[in-house]
């Protein structure tokens, strides 16, 4: 049975789009039929996994607002995964879809054709909670929440399990907390295993053990089109997202 994995959080800059690319070649590595979509305008996702955003006939806003087949937009990527892809046209969704009917749940309908093809769905979200997240969330049956291991790391989480909240009781009533991955771990730094530790005390065993390490390799990888774990399989990086993508296959069975 698949699983559809939302990955979000509001604030920018928290490893949303790297925790996409690399746990699903991850999960696509450890033989995995694994899809991503990326619903973000910035689509670098996309480019993350060295898709030329300019060269596109089909996104993922041709699902969302003109109700296009999902069938028809898959690229298999020569990392074992298949992904929809994003670029610019994506902006505009967010104005659009709001005099569109049944608007928060057009992905689900779409994804609801082809997601049974895959173990894993993960969604890849743009650092909002407008109404393009809130599609990603009604479809999704599970959230990720990608935490940087920084002073303000805590700031509009809250706000954030209120939209998932709100959207368990509206619109999606089996979503719930996939669980929580820190990011942008340097084990030399005590502010690191502090916001870790608080972040513990708060949402407990929904934390994941595996951390994800600041890496020169990790951050070098996508300007090369490469996951990590193409890129540089032996970096701490890789190892990092490998660890995390075995936690979570663990954490299903």
């Amino acid at each position: 049975m698949s699983k559809v994995i939302t990955v979000a959080n509001q604030k920018g800059g928290v490893g949303k789009t790297t925790t996409s690319v690399n746990l699903s070649a991850a999960l696509a590595d450890m033989g995995k039929k694994t899809l991503l979509l990326d619903m973000d305008p910035q689509g670098n996702a996309t480019s993350g996994f060295g898709v030329n955003k300019n060269k596109l006939d089909k996104t993922i806003y041709d699902a969302l607002i003109n109700e296009a087949d999902m069938k028809d937009m898959i690229i298999r990527t020569e990392f074992g995964v298949d992904m929809i892809p994003a670029n610019i046209a994506l902006a505009g969704a967010e104005i659009e879809l709001v005099s569109m009917l049944s608007r928060e749940t057009r992905i689900k309908r779409a994804l609801s054709h082809i997601r049974e093809n895959y173990d894993y769905v993960l969604i890849d979200c743009p650092p909002s909670l407008g109404l393009i997240t809130l599609n990603a969330l009604t479809a999704a049956d599970s959230v990720l929440i990608p935490i940087q291991c920084e002073f303000y790391a805590l700031e509009g989480v809250t706000q954030l399990m209120n939209t998932i909240r709100l959207v368990k009781n509206n619109l999606n009533e089996d979503l719930h907390l996939e669980g929580i991955v820190m990011t942008m771990y340097d084990s030399r730094n005590k502010l690191s295993f502090e916001v870790t530790e608080e972040v513990k005390k708060n949402f407990k065993e929904l934390v994941y053990k595996t951390t994800i390490p600041r890496n020169v390799r990790l951050s070098e990888a996508p300007s090369y089109g490469k996951p990590i774990i193409a890129y540089d399989k032996n970096s701490t990086g890789a190892v990092a997202y490998a660890n995390l993508a075995k936690e979570m296959i663990e954490s299903g069975d």
